[in-house]
């Protein structure tokens, strides 16, 4: 009788040019009934290896902005092709990942395009649960001490690249003044504000401040001293839900947070079985269609939070926050994200 399991096997990086071991983590988080994944990331091992065996083959291309530099060499691109050439042959099908990106802004990066004509292949972007992997992966052993009894800011904003819709949020915070009481940060010209070296993560040298490094990493004042995480997320478009370390950060700290990002981001999460802030306070913006009323709906928000009781609004929110840490540690609730989101999708294309 045949075997009902089906056998999956994955080259976790086509060109050896990005971290495969993080990605097999990320792999061995499958739990579907009746799967089996096997993997490797060394190219040169497959000769070896009897792939007739599996019912699926996969590699996976690793297209991060890091390696921006070797998509300028001739030679790399020889390669690159020829092992496209060879693994097609062997019936293999292709992963275009760089899951730290947005698919919006996977699909701006197509350097990729030129070189799979008549090549199947699918991309593979952040998501919604590739960050959750990664904070989980961080966090999960470290003890913080978190302490929400004395509020003095309001705010915890904090912004790093300069986007459009991080400039308008910014700009109309500014104009009624909702941010004189808050802790911010904008990286970029014209605004080139830094949190005070107190609120900084203590290895972070403010006069070389690094742009990618420290992004995940989370230091208790800033979280203990802010009332509200204002969440500054990578887009604001309405087709392509991306979460990130921006949003985790709050909720491994059980602050409340307000979001701005996709339509519908709320609504993910919620789908996702985390809990949001919709019976305490106003949420409707996370359905507003219209980017500039999304933001106009956050900032009448936020003039309504520097109102209230923050000692009481701690309370009222308790079991919320409670809710949303332990279904982030929850190792298997991660699983089944990733099953849903990544595996039964990818699955399904063969």
């Amino acid at each position: 009788m045949k075997s009902l399991i089906k056998n999956t096997f994955v080259l976790t990086d086509l060109m050896k040019t990005g971290d495969h071991p993080r990605v097999e983590r990320f792999f061995n988080l499958c739990t579907l009934p009746n799967e089996s994944i096997t993997y490797t990331g060394e190219y040169y091992t497959l000769n070896a290896m009897d792939l007739s065996k599996y019912d699926r083959l996969y590699a996976v291309i690793d297209h991060r902005l890091n390696n921006k530099d070797l998509y300028n060499s001739t030679e790399y691109w020889e390669e690159f092709s020829r092992r496209i050439k060879i693994l097609k042959q062997k019936d293999f099908q292709f992963i275009i990942a760089q899951p730290w990106e947005s698919e919006e802004n996977l699909q701006k990066i197509q350097y990729h395009k030129p070189f799979l004509r008549d090549t199947k292949y699918c991309t593979w972007s952040g998501g919604v649960n590739w960050f959750w992997f990664l904070m989980y992966e961080k966090h999960k052993d470290k003890k913080y001490n978190f302490d929400h009894s004395n509020k003095k800011y309001d705010f915890l904003y904090l912004n790093k690249q300069s986007r459009t819709h991080r400039k308008q949020l910014f700009d109309a915070l500014q104009k009624q003044s909702l941010l004189d009481n808050s802790l911010i940060s904008f990286l970029d010209p014209p605004y080139s504000i830094k949190l005070n070296q107190a609120y900084e993560l203590p290895w972070v040298n403010t006069s070389n401040y690094p742009r990618y490094g420290s992004d995940q990493d989370i230091h208790e004042p800033q979280f203990n001293d802010c009332a509200f995480n204002l969440v500054s997320e990578t887009n604001d478009n309405n087709h392509d839900v991306f979460i990130t370390e921006k949003l985790w950060k709050p909720i491994i700290a059980q602050q409340i947070f307000v979001v701005h990002g996709n339509l519908g981001y709320l609504k993910k999460l919620r789908e996702m079985g985390f809990r949001t802030f919709d019976s305490v306070f106003d949420e409707s913006y996370d359905l507003e269609q219209n980017p500039n009323k999304r933001i106009e709906k956050i900032v009448s928000l936020c003039q309504h939070l520097r109102t209230v009781d923050k000692s009481k609004i701690y309370q009222e929110t308790a079991d919320i926050r409670q809710h949303n840490y332990d279904l982030f540690f929850n190792k298997g609730a991660l699983s089944n994200s990733i099953n849903d989101e990544f595996f039964k999708p990818l699955f399904e294309t063969y």
